[in-house]
């Protein structure tokens, strides 16, 4: 069966999450489509330079909405003009118009399988893709969370000296300024990351603060940010591609607060399996919730325009 991938955006992101795709072998055909068509050319042109030196052969078609019709998943990588931007929320306007642009003519071409959104705002975008789209809500996912609970993996790893992999966990809520780190769900080889503190003196808000703010770090310093969010994305599309039944965070739709999300969630062909709530403190619970809120209320801006 051949695994084939869209990406519509083919800037620093869309670029790199195909690279990803592309050294790392997971899929057949990469579609790439930009509305800039000849930066779309060029990349794809790159990459199919890298055809002799990569492990397995990856064909990428350019610039044809037509190929999705029988894509397995598509990557939303529509970025804005201005990146320096610290508030995510302040993309929305751009972003919106371009994704609304898009996704018709994705809808048009037969595609019916699984979109995962990396565009920000995260959480708000995906839930207008997937009232854009029709498709259902599992098969129409986000990023979400995913990148910032990498980042708490680093944050953590390199304060108590482990491996970020060994840190387990997540990051919630919305892919911005309200999201946080549920360090009740932390651990370290199994054990609470509290626990392990003992007597030490650990700045828990600072962590949380370079957990937030390590984005906006990265954009300071190069003017975007791609290698963390293309590597996550390429897990998932690979979640997907394989059927892997992963727990990923990611702005799923969270039924009882009518709102994509960032929460744990299983991965699968069809996208979201299920969502899986953690048993969150009374804190954590407060602080979800707000994040809920901050995304709903920029959906609400957003219909009222």
């Amino acid at each position: 069966m051949t695994r084939k991938v869209g990406i519509i955006g083919a800037g620093h992101v869309g670029a790199d999450v195909a690279f990803s795709l592309v050294t790392q072998g997971l899929c057949d055909i990469i579609v790439l489509l930009d509305e800039n068509e000849k930066k779309a050319a060029s990349q794809s042109l790159e990459l199919r330079d890298m055809a002799s030196l990569t492990a397995s052969r990856v064909q990428v078609i350019a610039n044809d909405y037509s190929e999705l019709h029988d894509a397995d998943v598509l990557v939303i990588a529509v970025g804005p003009k201005t990146l320096l931007r610290e508030d995510r929320l302040e993309e929305l306007a751009e972003t919106r118009a371009a994704v609304r642009e898009v996704i018709p003519r994705v809808i048009a071409s037969g595609f019916g399988g699984v979109i995962i959104n990396i565009t920000n705002p995260c959480d708000v975008i995906t839930q207008i893709i997937q009232q854009t789209s029709g498709l259902p809500d599992s098969q129409v996912f986000g990023t979400g969370t995913s990148l910032d609970t990498a980042r708490m993996k680093r944050v953590v790893g390199e304060f108590f000296g482990f491996d970020p992999k060994s840190v387990t966990g997540y990051v919630m809520g919305e892919h911005g300024e309200s999201q946080f780190v549920a360090w009740s769900t932390v651990t370290l080889g199994g054990r609470p990351v509290a626990e392990l503190a003992g007597d030490r003196d650990v700045d828990w808000a600072k962590m949380d603060d370079a957990v937030r703010g390590g984005g906006w770090e990265i954009l300071q310093g190069k003017g975007w940010t791609s290698f963390g969010i293309a590597t996550a994305t390429a897990r998932l599309v690979d979640a997907v591609l394989s059927n892997a039944q992963s727990v990923y965070p990611v702005s799923a739709w969270d039924e009882e607060l009518s709102v994509y999300i960032g929460q744990p969630a299983v991965i699968g062909k069809n996208g979201i399996v299920q969502t899986l709530q953690p048993e969150l403190t009374a804190y954590e619970g407060v602080a979800y919730h707000a994040s809920a809120r901050v995304i709903t209320a920029a959906l609400k801006s957003e219909h009222e325009k």
